[in-house]
């Protein structure tokens, strides 16, 4: 008899208590037969089930996790202790750190709004993870929701919401949380796009005049021949400096198209310490007109506006790292010497070579670092910065050096790519993806 056949009046419905302690005993059960197979004695194809299995399981543990927590919270559980608040009263019984059960915490809270029910949904059901389920909520609460916010015939803030729920959802099936989350701070663009500029320069302008007051820098000597700091900078200053520091602290990469260049050995260091090493370099000895390139390109920020945005216009523009920022802000850097404008609609360099050279152009690594905007494996985020540049036709066998056919690659894709244990295969987006031959 197991925990469902005790005797009970008939007609009379299961306890859900009896239902909840039959499933728990029931999943750890199932949790004991799977942790009594060594990893180490699978074979690959096994090893690769277990992995997107227990994947799987984790996302559907923390759908129902926040579920829970989230009744928790309406429920007001941590009262019972006095606790200032759910977060507190979890992280006490779980030893959770307080940071991490306040995150859930306020995920299980939003996910319980029945906006944010097809989240809940797709994460208990296993296909989406908790960090992209938490960059579609916040992404959707960002939305403006009063009506001035909206003109008057476009449809109420809840319906725009929903549509924005349920693209973000379609966009998870292909992009992790950090892309949602890039991708939701214009997801108006495509749910509302009467109103996603205005909304989009607003908020940008808001976010410019804030860092403007936080902008700051501080410097503590320790006293023991170091100091300690810490600062506050707009994005587009801290995309800039980034580059910058990255350019120095790796020349293996800039000077890959110079044949002549004396490369140094490949420095191993953790890359926060060449980071800190690349930033002494910069005060002391770099003037901004002598700047390594990165990726064999000058260390600049490449800014994408239209004409009608360099000429007054509401449209943010893009980095090529990815950030946005208002037109405003990029028509002032536009009269600065640290970006490279690339303004749809105006003239440019020719870009095919062809033969002529080996190495690409750094008007064709400028173009190819922004079309890419990184490494092109897949399942690999290294920034352009930290990529060489590929010929798909090789060079050697009679390829051109062109953009059409140049990709960026970092360091170990580029070695796999050439390795002739590895099968390539190119995909429709762009990106290339890798298998051992057997």
């Amino acid at each position: 008899m197991n925990d469902l056949d005790e005797w009970r009046a008939p007609g009379l419905p299961v306890p859900p208590s009896t239902v909840l302690a039959a499933a728990l005993a029931r999943l750890d059960e199932a949790y004991d037969a799977v942790l009594a197979i060594a990893p180490s004695v699978l074979s690959d194809e096994d090893l690769v089930r277990l992995v997107d299995a227990m994947t799987r399981v984790a996302d559907r543990s923390a759908g129902a996790l926040t579920a829970a927590i989230g009744e928790a919270d309406r429920r007001r559980l941590g009262d019972a202790i006095g606790a200032r608040h759910t977060g507190q009263w979890w992280s006490q019984r779980s030893l959770l750190t307080r940071p991490e059960a306040n995150r859930l915490t306020h995920l299980g809270r939003r996910l319980s709004d029945p906006l944010h029910a097809p989240v809940r949904a797709a994460l208990e059901g296993g296909v989406l993870h908790v960090e992209q389920a938490r960059s579609i909520v916040t992404a959707v609460d960002a939305i403006p929701c009063s009506p001035h916010d909206l003109p008057s015939h476009v449809e109420e803030p809840a319906a725009v919401k929903g549509r924005a729920v349920e693209h973000l959802l379609v966009l998870a099936k292909d992009h992790d949380a950090r892309q949602l989350a890039i991708l939701g701070r214009r997801i108006l663009d495509l749910v509302a796009p009467e109103v996603g500029e205005a909304a989009e320069a607003r908020a940008l302008a808001d976010e410019e005049a804030v860092a403007a007051r936080k902008l700051s820098l501080t410097l503590h000597d320790c006293g023991d021949g170091t100091a300690t700091g810490r600062f506050t900078l707009p994005v587009a200053t801290a995309q800039a400096l980034r580059k910058q520091l990255m350019a120095i602290a790796a020349p293996r990469h800039q000077r890959l198209g110079d044949a002549s260049a004396d490369v140094p050995d490949r420095d191993e260091r953790p890359l926060p310490v060449r980071l800190g090493s690349a930033f002494v370099d910069w005060i002391e000895r770099y003037p901004a007109d002598r700047l390594p390139s990165s990726g064999g390109t000058s260390a600049t920020v490449v800014v994408t506006m239209s004409l009608d945005s360099l000429t007054g216009g509401l449209a943010a523009a893009s980095l090529d790292t990815g950030a946005r920022i208002s037109a405003a802000e990029a028509r002032r850097l536009a009269c600065e010497a640290g970006i490279v404008p690339a303004v749809l609609g105006g003239t440019s360099e020719v870009l095919d070579l062809g033969r002529t050279r080996r190495f690409h152009s750094k008007a064709q690594r400028l173009v190819i670092a922004h079309r890419d905007g990184g490494c092109t494996a897949q399942g690999c985020d290294l920034p352009p910065a930290a990529c060489h540049v590929h010929h798909d036709q090789h060079w050697s066998r009679g390829g051109s050096t062109d953009t059409a056919t140049g990709r960026l690659l970092c360091h170990r894709h580029h070695r796999v790519i050439h390795d002739q244990r590895y099968d390539t295969t190119h995909h429709p987006d762009g990106s290339v993806s890798f298998h051992r031959r057997t």
